[in-house]
């Protein structure tokens, strides 16, 4: 069975009304940079880019 040492969850918020509203995993190791995912915002009602929080 494969590690989950180098997963971590991440929080998505989106760019226009800065609401946290989706979660993900990320490899730290290969993906050391944030996140940017174009996600539907159910607060703004529109697909936006939703950036890696801390």
């Amino acid at each position: 069975m494969a590690k989950k040492e180098n997963r971590l969850v991440v929080t998505l918020a989106c760019n226009d009304c800065k609401r946290r509203d989706y979660t993900t995993q990320k490899n730290k190791k290969n993906t050391t940079a944030r996140l940017e995912l174009k996600k539907y915002c159910r607060f703004c009602r529109k697909h936006t880019v939703h950036r890696e929080t801390k």
